[in-house]
């Protein structure tokens, strides 16, 4: 089939190659310009570089709403197209296009995580699994048919790298083979239960703030959800901020002033954490492995010589 690709960054980049090895002709590509965000820095494989590599027409947009984008969509007299990472909304005129519509190609198990850095969400809120949706595009963010669905279980040895590893071997045979199928017509996609949706914005900075009033397990998630590449889970100490790299929950409880350093456990030192944490019921955070700002990295124990003390989420305000 001819089929025109809007992708960006790894996602876009790994579902356009897919195609190509299936024999589908592309005989357009759309790509969003290099972004600032720091989210958009890290699996960042070019699909302009892509293009040129294999000598596809090329376009560069913010947003694909504009004549000469749906003009130039209407023009590849495509069958179908194919959305993989595309960041901003399209308009019916570019998704209705082709005469088969549109496939995007999304890291979660929809109707939930729609929207921005669903494998991170999901991990943070604790899910016992991820996965990568294919489903027709309408005029909802991640909201249309579902067309194939593929999940992964989430072990507690699992961080962030590990589900975009796997999601991400995901992305280009789950497209092949949903271009197959719309193509025969043998599935009919499924409707989502619209009550079951949620819709989550971009990670910043403020989202890794780590709050010492959450249970361990949620601080736990935290860290694991946002180890590198990705911008760390942090707090302060003595005001300096501090990148938590490695943590686990401990198996006993731990009471006392959530933030509170406790005690020492091998290389890594406990922390008090949870709203109840007074009442001495529920596990600590075991810091194992953390980072300062000038990008030095320590064993927690090393890091924290002396016992006492307070983790906080904010640095001491000048005027306390």
């Amino acid at each position: 089939m001819r089929v025109v690709a809007f992708g960006y960054m790894t996602w876009g980049r790994r579902t356009i190659e897919a195609v190509l090895e299936a024999g589908h002709e592309v005989p357009l590509i759309v790509t969003h310009p290099d972004g600032d965000n720091a989210y958009e820095k890290i699996f960042n494989e070019s699909v302009a570089e892509l293009a040129a590599d294999r000598g596809i027409p090329l376009m560069v947009r913010n947003r694909a709403g504009d004549a000469e984008t749906r003009e130039a969509v209407a023009a590849a007299g495509a069958d179908v197209m194919v959305v993989s990472n595309w960041r901003t909304w399209l308009p019916p005129e570019v998704f209705s296009a082709p005469r088969l519509g549109t496939v995007n190609v999304h890291d979660a198990l929809l109707p939930a995580y729609a929207g921005f850095a669903p494998l991170n969400w999901a991990l943070i809120n604790d899910e016992p699994e991820v996965g990568v949706t294919a489903h027709r595009m309408n005029g909802d963010f991640d909201a249309g048919d579902i067309i194939l669905q593929w999940s992964t279980p989430v072990s507690d040895d699992d961080t962030i790298v590990d589900l975009f590893d796997r999601t991400l071997a995901m992305f280009g045979p789950i497209t092949v083979e949903a271009l197959d199928l719309v193509a025969s017509g043998r599935r009919e996609p499924t409707p989502q239960d619209r009550a079951k949706a949620s819709y989550f914005h971009r990670r910043g900075d403020e989202d890794n703030r780590i709050d010492w009033t959450w249970p361990a397990r949620d601080i736990f998630n935290l860290v694991r959800a946002q180890v590198d590449p990705y911008p760390n889970a942090y707090c302060f100490y003595r005001g300096e901020r501090l990148r938590l790299l490695r943590a686990r929950v401990t198996d006993d409880a731990i009471g006392g002033t959530p933030g509170r350093i406790v005690i020492r456990r091998g290389s890594g030192v406990v922390i008090v954490a949870g709203p109840d944490a007074r009442r001495g019921r529920n596990p600590g955070l075991l810091i194992e492995r953390v980072r300062t700002d000038d990008g030095s990295e320590f064993d927690a124990a090393e890091y924290f010589p002396h016992m006492g003390g307070y983790l906080t989420s904010h640095p001491p305000r000048d005027d306390a």
